[in-house]
């Protein structure tokens, strides 16, 4: 069981970290209050955290930093990790993001690692993966189910400084993973011999620990309580019986070390087995619902660079002693952008405390975000492109930082579970769902979409492989309640009404389809339109977010967040891509989000639910026809 996780104030303030920075201008990673509602001890440590965080990693565009676009292209294009860039990650603690507080770090809300990490994505995925995240993905593994020696050990490596590879998959299977090969046999004397490869592992050369995904059981007895997992010091290995392969050359993320192992009766000690024998698919199950739920929420920082440099194109180019942010497509394809940004991160901020809050469910919600999270922001990565146009090829400058990160999301977004994987563990519960839960549900409670405020102590035990309620969907149908009462009357909601109730009936045609299936198609071997079954439910689902962080930030009076201009135009985005024939209340707001989007520009401010100041100087807001 993971530790307690809870929100005691850290010893020490988290803003003033080994490099003892403060922020550039006052205002680095500061969010607005929103209202002032929930800044609980949790909630000011985080946006503390994400301050100085900010600081370290200075003015993307400045010369000689190394964080900034410059160096971190060139060690892009070198294949590499900026050396100088990873002593400061180290020295700032960054490990101590992925180390419970009760073991000395300062992991108690999953929600708040993925906004202290989003920063580094905004930079590089490749040191987002390289240095951090993927010690983070192998040591939940350990907080889940490791014993109080092998927590300790993980969290000393962390904190100081150390790295953990994780090897779950294998070339062969795929996210088949009970049919692995790799093999743990009993030595006799309680330990284990090594056996067989793991290919494409992140840091695999330069891990210190490793988790590895093994099967214990005897030859011939293969299921759900074949594999185990084992927690391996490399120090410790005798050097003949095992090896890192060569690396390989990657798309995306560079810089990231990917190579392999190979082991031939490799012994390893008693102690090495996390959990019990045979308890390895359910620590893996586990553990994937809440690295599913994080990571999405720290990628979309890539998106948001993306969106910002192209934002820097269309206000600075000139067609015609216009800007090109004068062309109308230009203009909604950022607004468009922006909006999908809203969308994503609305989904994020419900999975991520879905995982405090709804632990029971956050099987399928891990899932859903996993899952439509890279799409949407490929998708709009995709749209940005053409904005640039020939600029989108250029690896370096001013722009090309563009197209490093529409590499790297493909490959961040992969981790141990593609879009096809995360679809088959959502299919077979939406029956089930559609059964029991989508008419009768009980709708989450409020403090799933605030932006802000505690949450309770993140608890594994109570992680399930298969969800049983669907909190999220019971909440948009609340939602659709609340906004045809006397509360909700206002004339100027009736476009939120509309669009709502355009998600509902659609959920009523989800419902009966996925009630309609058949036992073939509720395995992973089910029809394309199964799979289409879960895109739509996907996009329900951040529907339901959408409209519920609105109602939420609008009881809170806040700013642009309790606005209904925004909301309706993520509803009518999410219509879009559910293929909605749109209300005609429906309305992008094009223009207000668009002045949005600029104000956040010029003023060095996150297009994200947050709304973060970013590190830098403020940006030139004088439009470039104007300088002739």
């Amino acid at each position: 069981m993971l530790s307690r996780l809870n929100d005691t104030p850290c010893s020490g303030d988290p803003a003033e970290g080994p490099h003892g920075a403060g922020t550039t201008h006052g205002q680095a990673g500061a969010t607005p209050d929103h209202g002032g509602v929930g800044l609980d001890a949790g909630e000011r440590q985080i946006r503390e955290r994400v301050a100085a965080f900010e600081e370290l990693l200075g003015d993307p565009h400045e010369a000689g930093n190394p964080f900034g676009n410059a160096a971190l292209l060139e060690a892009d294009e070198r294949g590499e990790l900026s050396v100088e860039a990873e002593r400061a990650l180290a020295a700032f603690r960054l490990n101590d993001e992925f180390v419970p507080r009760e073991l000395g770090g300062n992991l108690d809300r999953i929600d708040g690692l993925a906004r202290v990490l989003r920063p580094l994505f905004r930079r590089d995925a490749s040191l987002g993966l390289g240095y951090g995240v993927t010690s983070f993905l192998a040591a939940i593994a350990v907080w889940a189910a490791g014993d109080e020696a092998q927590r300790g050990r993980t969290a000393d490596l962390l904190r100081g400084g150390g790295r953990l590879a994780i090897a779950y998959h294998e070339l062969a299977h795929g996210n088949d993973f009970v049919r692995n090969e790799f093999s743990a046999r009993p030595d006799g004397s309680g330990g284990y011999l090594l056996d067989g490869r793991k290919d494409v592992i992140n840091n695999a050369g330069r891990a210190e620990g490793l988790v590895l995904f093994c099967l214990t059981a005897p030859p011939g007895q293969r299921g759900p309580r074949s594999h185990s997992v084992l927690l391996v010091d490399t120090a410790g290995l005798p050097e003949d019986a095992w090896r890192v392969t060569d690396r390989y050359r990657t798309v995306g993320v560079r810089g990231c070390q990917v190579a392999g192992f190979s082991f031939e009766r490799c012994r390893v000690p008693a102690d090495a087995l996390v959990g019990r024998q045979g308890g390895g698919v359910e620590t893996a199950l586990r553990s994937f619902q809440i690295t599913r739920s994080v990571v999405p929420g720290m990628v979309l920082g890539g998106a948001d660079t993306a969106l910002r440099t192209v934002v820097r194109f269309a206000t600075s180019r000139e067609l015609y002693r216009r800007s090109v942010l004068d062309i109308p497509h230009a203009q909604a394809t950022v607004a468009s952008a922006f909006t999908d940004l809203l969308v994503c991160d609305s989904i994020c901020l419900a999975a991520t405390r879905a995982v405090h809050l709804l632990p029971e469910q956050t099987s399928v919600y891990a899932a859903a975000v996993k899952y439509l999270v890279p799409k949407l922001l490929q998708d709009a990565c995709y749209n940005l492109s053409i904005v640039l146009g020939a600029n989108f090829y250029v690896r370096d400058g001013d722009y090309g930082v563009f197209q490093k990160h529409v590499r790297d999301l493909p490959m961040v977004s992969l981790g141990h579970a593609g879009s096809a994987a995360c679809q088959a563990t959502i299919i077979p519960q939406l029956p089930r769902l559609a059964r029991r839960s989508w008419t009768q549900g009980t709708p989450a409670p409020e403090a799933l979409f605030r932006t802000g405020g505690g949450l309770p102590a993140l608890d594994t035990d109570r992680l399930v492989l298969a969800a049983e309620d669907d909190a999220l969907v019971a909440s948009l149908l609340a939602a659709a309640d609340r906004l045809e009462g006397p509360r909700e009357a206002g004339a100027e909601l009736a476009p939120v009404r509309a669009l709502v109730r355009a998600l509902v009936a659609e959920l009523t045609r989800v419902r009966e389809e996925c009630l309609a299936l058949g036992p073939h198609d509720r395995t992973a071997m089910a029809s394309p339109h199964a799979y289409a079954l879960a895109d739509r439910y996907t996009l329900l689902l951040a529907g339901s977010a959408c409209v519920n962080v609105w109602l939420a930030q609008r009881q809170d009076g806040g700013d642009f967040l309790a606005d209904p201009r925004w909301v309706v135009a993520a509803l009518t985005r999410v219509c879009r891509h559910l293929g909605l024939p749109l209300p005609e209340e429906a309305d992008e707001h094009s223009e207000w989000m668009l002045a949005e989007v600029l104000g956040r520009y010029h003023e060095g401010r996150s297009f994200d639910l947050y709304d973060t100041h970013l590190a830098g100087p403020l940006v030139d807001d004088e439009p470039a026809a104007a300088r002739h």
